[in-house]
């Protein structure tokens, strides 16, 4: 069977992650066994077949062919795993521009609060900030159509696309007498995968929210700023993948590669013994060889979890926080041709520098630190990970479901923030976030 050029993902739920590859056809030639099982699949396909005919002919509504097939199709993915899925073409292209990092828009980062949109924060230096859009705003019109009733992926739509269209906003604002009307035009946006700032005069921290094809570039220019600012007395870097669903499988073995002089990063095995390929670091650590913490939690999945790893198993970084989700499974993207979307379908599964897969298990921290979560909000901050979804790959040995992934919004509040300047500062944590008895740190070196 010849495969066509496909995509490499890596993600938990809307994460993922994508590298080109290319296979070689393959000449197969079948044997007695295998010729009949190829005869009892097309014996299948023609059951198939007939229930399709069925139920065009005889339903009581006359049904779309078209939504026959996509339906049976799901049905066909779904029952493989959770990840595995059809994309027709209007998600396909949803999740390239995801995985590019930049399309036209306005620049905000919003959220859906009473039916409305909320304006979480508009971006530096884009259409909206220019314009005077401030967070907290609501969104109550676009183009003067109403936004009640559209769905948050719906809005987002609409304030998406072509560079230099224009669309208008009304906006209401707490202490303004009357809804505020904006004109704006679209501009190339660019997500913002990497923030960073300084903790303290000595502690660098960077937070990686994605994996996409700009994390890389952002997290050299971050480590560039930090070591401007912080000179000498640089302790260290705090690396924060909470909640990072996951990205490019490439922008994982780079980021890594960041801070690692050699070995391996990760490999990824298929079903055939052939398939197997192993990612390996290049000589150069861009931070010197100085300490890193990084922080991982429940919402820490794929990507994630392959930094996490990598720089845990070399000891070139110490894990604190809460289990991680535990997705060590690759998708490959397969395109369909034009108009007809692509296929998400896992291929292999990961497996970090030890040879260990955390697949249904996660990462374990060197130091847990468990957050104080709020009582109201005790139901709804731990996450249940890859291990809870139904059809999972199972793992290699026991498997863990639940973790917490709360992160307090105030600095202040995080234990695990808090934790890990410490540890960078001293060696040590403090009493309330000290790792269990069983436990122990891995040194930077």
């Amino acid at each position: 069977m010849m495969r066509k050029t496909s995509l490499i993902l890596l993600g938990a739920a809307a994460g993922t992650a994508m590298t080109l590859i290319a296979t070689q056809p393959r000449i197969v030639l079948l044997g007695s066994s295998a010729k009949a099982a190829v005869a009892d699949t097309y014996k299948q396909l023609n059951l198939f077949g007939d229930v399709f005919e069925r139920v065009r002919a005889d339903y009581v509504e006359k049904p779309e062919d078209g939504k026959l097939v996509e339906s049976a199709i799901n049905g066909m993915l779904a029952g493989l795993d959770p990840h595995s899925s059809y994309m027709d073409s209007k998600s396909f292209r949803d999740m390239q521009v995801q995985t590019r990092g930049e399309f036209g828009g306005l620049g905000i980062e919003v959220t859906m609060e009473d039916g409305l949109i909320k304006v979480v924060a508009p971006i530096d230096d884009t259409p909206a900030a220019k314009a005077g859009v401030m967070a907290n705003d609501i969104i109550t019109h676009l183009d003067d159509e109403a936004v009640q009733g559209l769905t948050l992926n719906q809005a987002v739509e609409k304030m998406r696309g072509p560079v230099n269209t224009p669309i208008k906003l009304k906006i209401v604002r707490k202490g303004s007498d009357k809804p505020i009307d904006l004109a704006i035009t679209r501009d190339v946006i660019r997500v913002r995968a990497v923030r960073s700032n300084m903790q303290g005069d000595d502690v660098g921290y960077i937070r990686v929210t994605q994996f996409n094809e700009q994390t890389t570039d952002n997290l050299k220019k971050a480590l560039s700023d930090i070591s401007s600012q912080a000179g000498d007395k640089l302790k260290g870097y705090i690396i924060d993948l909470r909640n990072n669903p996951g990205g490019l499988l490439d922008q994982a073995i780079s980021v890594s590669d960041a801070f690692l002089d050699r070995g391996e990063i990760v490999s990824t095995r298929g079903r055939n013994a052939e398939e197997t390929q192993r990612f390996s670091a290049r000589a150069g650590d861009l931070t010197k060889g100085k300490p890193i913490v990084v922080l991982v939690n429940g919402g820490s999945a794929s990507a994630s979890e392959i930094v996490a790893g990598a720089l845990q198993d070399h000891k070139r970084a110490t894990v604190i926080g809460t289990r991680s989700f535990g997705k060590g499974s690759v998708q490959t993207i397969i395109p369909l041709g034009a108009g007809n979307g692509a296929l998400r379908l896992t291929t292999a599964r990961y497996f970090t520098p030890s040879g260990k897969s955390i697949q249904a298990k996660g990462i374990t921290p060197d130091i847990e630190v468990l957050q104080d979560v709020p009582d109201e909000l005790k139901s709804r901050t731990d996450t249940r990970g890859e291990a809870s979804l139904r059809g999972h790959l199972k793992a290699e040995g026991d498997e863990q479901t639940g973790s917490q992934s709360y992160v307090p919004p105030d600095p202040k509040n995080d234990k695990a923030l808090i934790a890990a300047g410490d540890f960078l500062r001293t060696g040590k944590v403090t009493a309330s976030s000290a790792p269990a008895p069983d436990q122990k740190a891995a040194v930077p070196n």
